[in-house]
This record gives C-alpha cells, structure tokens and sequence, in this order.
C-alpha cells in the first residue's frame, strides 16, 4: 500500500472525527445562547474534548507536513498553529481546556466561539472531501 492511500485512509476518519467535535460545539454554545445550558455545565462539556480535538489535528498537520500534501498542509497547519496561540492565551484555569465559565457568557466571546467553530467546521470539511479525492486519485493509479 502506498504511502498516499495510507495517509488518505488515515485521514478521514480523523476529519469525521473533528467534525464531529465540532459540531458538538457549536450545538453546545447554541444551547448556552437559549439558555437551555448554563455556563459551568458548558464548560465541563466542552473543556475535556479540547485536548483530543487539538491532538487529532495535530497530528494530521504533522502528517501532511511529513509526507508533503500541499493542501493539507495549506489547510491544516495555519489551524494547528491557531490552536497553538488560543491554548497559549487561554485563561489560567486548574483544568486543561480554552473554556472559562466566567469568561464564556460574554456575548461577544459566545459569537466569536460559534464563528470559530463554523471555519473550523469548513476546514474539515474541505480536508475530508480533499482526503476522499486523495484516496480515489491514489487507487486509480
């Protein structure tokens, strides 16, 4: 198996994966504009799937890079170093996570949250549908 099917076949799973976690924000932060969730069980939702949502990422990121797929790399490292700077900038809290309960009600932090889930998502979405397109070009040949 060559090396581009391997990492085609690696990738989609991955990137279903992300979209799902994904979405889970987005529902999550929608439940908190309507108020059906409040800030402290938001946060302890979404806290602990930061760190596997910025792992699998990176790891793809690391990937592409390795095995040089140009839209991968355009797609995906500008993103990995995005979660780079928002985990280094997060507030100081005593759980791993991006989430402040505090913080996280601020309307202006709820839309930037939603916004940055919604690229995110396309991202995804685009390394997916990119990722199918790898795989059929790579057994073709």
């Amino acid at each position: 198996m060559s090396v581009e099917i391997a990492l085609s076949i690696l990738s989609l799973p991955i990137a279903v994966i992300l979209m799902f976690l994904v979405i889970w924000n987005i529902i999550s932060f929608d439940e908190l504009k309507t108020d059906y969730k409040n800030p402290i069980d938001l946060c302890n939702s979404l806290n602990p799937l930061v760190m596997p949502e910025y792992g699998l990422q990176g790891f793809i990121a690391l990937c592409y890079l390795y095995y040089v797929q140009y839209l991968g790399i355009v797609i995906m490292c500008p993103l990995a170093l995005y979660h780079a700077y928002r985990y280094a900038t997060r507030p100081r809290m005593s759980v791993l996570g991006i989430y402040d309960p505090t913080a996280v009600m601020n309307g202006d932090e709820m839309d930037r949250n939603k916004k940055e889930g919604f690229v995110k998502l396309a991202l995804y979405l685009i390394n997916f549908f990119a990722g199918l397109l790898w795989m059929i070009l790579a057994v073709s040949n």
